[in-house]
């Protein structure tokens, strides 16, 4: 695949989840279709890496911090998600979620010691006041009554838990665990979690053998979990870390497109401005890739 390729693959599919997941609801519980996701998506993971030979053996430190990572991003994170998803449009979740780069800029500054630049602290300050803007309540904001509300609050702590996620996979790929095969693990680990959680809770582990349930099940989990994650990292292994995360800022249109159309997402100037200010924040915060040092005369 060539380079525009493997970008609209990230941001289609990407952008898509979000309301593929709404199709995820009904007779199993959100939590459960969450074990399900990443319980399949890890085996399917551990399956392609061990037809091409890649070692699936770590040391018990390392499956402590891929435990933890696991628990983060494919537990508390998409717990969160598919709460949420049930009290608030797809496309005003993917727009909180957004917020997820703004996040990671912070958090590297705060445990990596990483710098932050003028231009990106406009970033956040426009990041912040976008999402504001879209829940405040004299800007139209839907968010009126206390299920819109928990939903909104579930947003936040989902996109929390995969920004602290982000920044222990930071750490594990600095100590040399590879992303696919810790991705693979984590994955295994963050099904483990909930499905443990899910017991715990008194959630029956139903199945639905319905076709949209199933078809957004293998769409989560092969292209959602696996397929365009891989797409995302060649991306970025060709053109940088930069240019590639543009995706992010392209991801959440999408997302409020298909929101508006199967959906019926209402629009109001709160959520418009609101919006474009947090997309032109993200904007901001992305790292620009280094330019070419012109060759002396």
């Amino acid at each position: 695949m060539n380079d525009l390729s493997l970008y609209l693959a990230s941001v289609l599919i990407w952008g898509s989840t979000w309301i593929a997941i709404t199709f995820q609801y009904g007779r199993v519980a959100p939590e459960v279709s969450v074990v399900y996701r990443f319980g399949l998506a890890s085996l399917l993971l551990a399956a392609w890496c061990f037809l091409r030979g890649l070692k699936l053996r770590f040391t018990r430190r390392e499956h402590g911090w891929l435990a933890l990572q696991g628990a983060l991003m494919f537990g508390i994170n998409y717990v969160c998600v598919y709460l949420a998803e049930q009290r608030i449009p797809s496309g005003l979740m993917a727009v909180v979620f957004s917020l997820l780069a703004i996040l990671n800029l912070l958090g590297a500054r705060l445990f990596f010691g990483t710098p932050l630049a003028g231009k990106a602290l406009g970033g956040v300050a426009l990041g912040v006041a976008g999402v504001g803007i879209v829940c405040l309540p004299g800007a139209g904001s839907t968010f009126g009554t206390a299920s819109l509300r928990a939903g909104l609050a579930l947003a936040l702590g989902g996109t929390v838990a995969a920004s602290l996620s982000n920044l222990v996979s930071q750490r594990n790929q600095r100590h040399g665990i590879p992303v696919m095969q810790g991705n693979a693990v984590s994955m295994a680990y963050g099904a483990t979690f909930v499905a443990l959680y899910c017991a715990l809770s008194g959630r029956p582990f139903t199945f639905d053998s319905s076709l949209h349930y199933l078809g957004s099940l293998a769409f989560l989990s092969v292209f959602g979990s696996i397929l365009a994650f891989g797409a995302y990292l060649t991306l970025v292994g060709r053109i940088g870390a930069g240019r590639a995360g543009y995706a992010m800022v392209a991801i959440p249109v999408v997302a409020l497109a298909l929101s508006t159309a199967m959906e019926g997402l209402r629009w109001h100037w709160g959520l418009a401005l609101g919006a474009g200010l947090c997309l032109a924040g993200n904007a901001l915060v992305l790292p620009r890739p280094p330019q070419p040092k012109e060759a002396p005369v």
